[in-house]
């Protein structure tokens, strides 16, 4: 019988050790967080500012880098990945609808800005009469360096036309007489040679190795426009989002922008 005693409770023993071996494997794999990112600065980002945070409450974190726009959204639909950095909200939404994804945006960030770029003038009043401007050639960036260039009193706008919308048919006013010449997006960084003023998307200009702040002027960012953190919209509530929200609004994220990735403009939410 004492046997009997004895074999059950080294059974027990090592049916509990089994179990909590099961139970450290679980929280093992619920503490690997996987976050998609362009290579460049917003892998930069998750890499220098958001993962040393989620380190420190146990993540272990893995950074997966893309180099175009479509693979991080299927591979965050596919659950390759559980987050990604890349977007703005108008194209998220434009591309979950297209490819039937239930992909929710968590946080903004700061993002690097359109800027305008010369090499002939120095200032904004260096800018001729005439000049020739090259702008994206695409409906949301052309209506973001429209808005840039009428924040620059240089041409005017309809009054009642959506600034997310407007076109260059919306210009009523163009009294310093630009001349618009839409380019492809990818483009513009290379128009600053030949043209007088090229309005420069933020990625697009550090792709190029441009610094923000040589621009002749930045846009005061749409917050539509501004990148995020998204995740699959049934994960939102989850501990780890709270936890990735947590580590981008922490004051460790802000010294980390402040330092390596000057120029960018922060959401309101940081202000």
């Amino acid at each position: 019988m004492k046997k009997r005693y004895a074999f059950l409770a080294t059974a027990l023993l090592g049916a509990g050790v089994l179990a909590g071996c099961g139970d450290s494997s679980a929280d093992e794999k619920d503490k690997t967080i996987k976050i998609g990112a362009t290579s460049g600065p917003y892998s930069d980002m998750v890499k220098q500012a958001i993962q040393p945070q989620l380190e420190k409450k146990g993540y272990k974190v893995e950074i997966v880098e893309f180099s175009d726009y479509i693979q991080p959204n299927i591979a965050l639909g596919s659950g390759n990945i559980d987050a990604n950095l890349f977007q703005h909200s108008i194209y998220l939404k434009t591309f979950s609808k297209e490819k039937n994804l239930d992909l929710k945006g968590l946080i903004t960030v700061p993002t690097a800005p359109m800027g305008l770029y010369s090499k002939t003038a120095k200032t904004l009043d260096d800018v001729k009469t005439g000049a020739e401007v090259a702008t994206p050639n695409d409906p949301t960036n052309q209506a973001r360096a429209l808005n840039l260039l009428a924040e620059q009193g240089w041409i005017e706008l309809k009054p009642d036309v959506d600034p997310l919308t407007v076109s260059e048919k919306d210009i009523v006013k163009n009294p310093k007489k630009l001349v618009i010449k839409p380019l492809e997006a990818a483009q513009l960084p290379r128009a600053v040679e030949s043209v007088d003023i090229s309005a420069v998307p933020g990625n697009f200009a550090l792709a190029a190795k441009f610094d923000l702040l040589d621009a002749l002027a930045l846009e005061t960012m749409d917050e539509q426009y501004r990148n995020l953190v998204a995740v699959q919209t049934k994960d939102a509530d989850k501990q780890v989002a709270k936890d990735l929200k947590a580590a981008v609004e922490s004051d460790a994220f802000n010294t980390v922008i402040e330092k390596s990735f000057k120029g960018f403009s922060k959401p309101e939410w940081a202000n």
